[in-house]
């Protein structure tokens, strides 16, 4: 498993690998309450790329990349 250290990092990585392989991938988020920590992973099985952070402000970045990826698994395409 590899934690990416930039979100711009993680973002490429995961659209990469869904696109790569988009029936076999899942997307899971964690919050850690006493942490305060948000955990995102993506996974196909085969590899595992994965984003952990403390700060509040880069919430709204996951929840844009959250819609857009539901929005891709959600299309026809």
């Amino acid at each position: 498993m590899v934690f990416v250290k930039s979100w711009e990092d993680f973002e490429i990585a995961a659209e990469n690998m869904y696109m790569a392989n988009p029936c076999q991938c899942r997307f899971t988020m964690k919050y850690t309450h006493n942490r305060g920590a948000v955990l995102l992973k993506l996974t196909d099985n085969a590899k595992c790329v994965q984003y952990k952070t403390e700060v509040l402000s880069e919430l709204r970045r996951i929840e844009k990349f959250s819609g857009n990826l539901i929005q891709m698994m959600a299309s026809k395409e």
